[in-house]
């Protein structure tokens, strides 16, 4: 079945129908050797392996069962927006595929299935009237995964914001925060007896500054005065939505997760130290330090006091939130350097290809293989005072797969992780409290402005059969965490 045939027939299939095997998946173990500088026994028995996904990237049944647009529906159906004017209107069809596609969680040994909310399938408009065939679906997700001993792992927002609540204004709009709330106060309501690990936010600095700045994510805003906004109605609603699920659920683990990067300079020249540091606080500081009290990070970026404009009395004391732990997101590394020509302030990246790094040390994405960049990251967040915990929510490769009948071979994702892994390890070891890996992603995916090209998963997807095969790097996770 093709795609197109895939997007008509979506709209004819019922939410939640578990498909027959041979549809959903067809994977075939597989000698592997695991030949790794650890155990998973090194990491410890209370320990958490998982798998991060995103509503968007997997649900498909964009406008059926009454789900509302999202940002991301709009954004996508524009040409020119996504590579190869692609979209996630089907994408990996997780909404009548989810009962077997959960199944491969369990299969790859793992504990833990970290997914997130949509927003406009529970509140078509973003407030108001509920979809009930909307609430009905995350029960049957959650209810799948207590039913094979997964934890699930709910994240608040993960980028898709209701399109009606863009139309007034978005997260520029200082309502959002209020939104937000009444959308945490119902859904905390809902799952909460059979939820108790809740995330609020994904990476807000990916949806504010390429969403309401550079405009190549959605909602494609250019806008350096709705940037700050958002930034501000962000960090305030990380706090009152963590303190929403303190109140509502019972025993309640609350975390937010952030995007990081180590943060180098192009050498040791002022000029690009202090590149350096700007986009530090930027990327690294900006989200987390509200947090924490400590306000916005000002000192290394002036440029960011224009965010004070927005601040009302009492604000800087909403901002602050007592997380149990704080999710850990990171890819790769930055070096910087200082530009004479900014986007504002004065700073820019050195691409890799600019640093000597060959094809063969990039992934898909573009982006550097640098294993040490997660030690760092980690002891970097865990030296702020009221960092008591770490979980690393998210952190893998796009890498070019091959497929070999009912298995797939993906040499350098299984080394990346072995690299990754042991960075995670040695920052445990040196008294980094870091509790738990997730790996992006379960499987293949819709990845944004780059659509259906990179390929993230444990479970590799054709997009023409929606066939699922775990790939090599999903059986050695299978076999690392095999009997414990």
């Amino acid at each position: 079945m093709t795609r197109r045939e895939l997007l008509k027939n979506s709209a004819l299939l019922l939410g939640g129908t578990a498909l027959s095997p041979q549809t959903a998946f067809s994977a075939l173990p597989h000698s592997l050797n695991i030949n790794a500088p650890f155990t998973a026994a090194d990491f410890g028995k209370d320990f958490l392996w998982g798998v991060a996904t995103a509503a968007y990237q997997i649900e498909g049944a964009w406008n059926i069962d009454g789900k509302g647009p999202s940002v991301w529906d709009t954004f996508t159906h524009k040409k020119g927006k996504i590579h190869n004017n692609e979209n996630g209107d089907v994408t990996c069809d997780f909404y009548n595929r989810y009962y077997d596609d959960i199944a491969l969680i369990k299969e790859m040994n793992l504990d833990v299935f970290r997914f997130s909310l949509s927003w406009s399938r529970i509140l078509p408009e973003g407030t108001g009237k509920v979809n009930q065939k909307g609430v009905e679906f995350y029960h049957k997700v959650i209810d799948r995964c207590l039913e094979l001993g997964l934890q699930p792992w709910i994240t608040l927002y993960h980028w898709d914001l209701p399109q009606a609540l863009e139309d007034k204004g978005g997260w520029a709009n200082r309502d959002v925060v209020q939104w937000f709330m009444d959308y945490a106060d119902l859904v905390t309501k809902l799952y909460g007896d059979k939820v108790k690990n809740w995330m609020v936010l994904n990476e807000p600095m990916a949806y504010t500054s390429l969403g309401y700045l550079a405009g190549i994510h959605a909602p494609g805003r250019r806008s350096l005065s709705a940037f700050m906004k958002s930034i501000h109605h962000t960090c305030l609603v990380q706090a009152e939505g963590a303190r929403i699920i303190r109140a509502n659920v019972a025993d309640a683990h609350i975390g937010s997760t952030f995007s990081c990067s180590p943060i180098d300079p192009k050498n040791e020249s002022r000029k690009h130290k202090k590149a350096a540091a700007k986009i530090d606080a930027l990327i690294n500081r900006l989200f987390i330090e509200p947090a924490l009290g400590m306000g916005y990070p000002t000192d290394a970026a002036p440029f960011l006091k224009r965010i004070h404009k927005h601040v009302q009395p009492g604000d800087m004391e909403r901002l602050k939130c007592d997380y149990d732990f704080i999710g850990i997101q990171n890819y790769s590394r930055i070096v910087a350097r200082h530009a004479l020509i900014p986007p504002f302030v004065w700073a820019n990246q050195v691409k890799p290809e600019n640093r000597g790094i060959s094809k063969e040390d990039l992934t898909l994405m573009r982006w550097e293989v640098y294993p040490e960049g997660i030690y760092r990251v980690l002891k970097q967040f865990a030296a702020y005072e009221g960092v008591d915990k770490i979980i690393v929510t998210e952190n893998g490769c796009a890498f070019t797969d091959v497929v070999e009948g009912d298995g797939v071979r993906d040499p350098k994702r299984v080394q990346f992780f072995k690299d990754y892994l042991s960075n995670v390890l040695k920052a445990k070891q040196e008294g980094v409290n870091v509790q738990g890996y997730y790996v992006w992603t379960l499987m293949d995916n819709f990845e944004w402005a780059e659509g259906y090209t990179p390929r993230f998963g444990l479970v590799h997807i054709d997009w023409d059969t929606q066939q699922r095969r775990i790939k090599d790097s999903g059986r050695w996770f299978q076999q690392l965490l095999a009997g414990r």
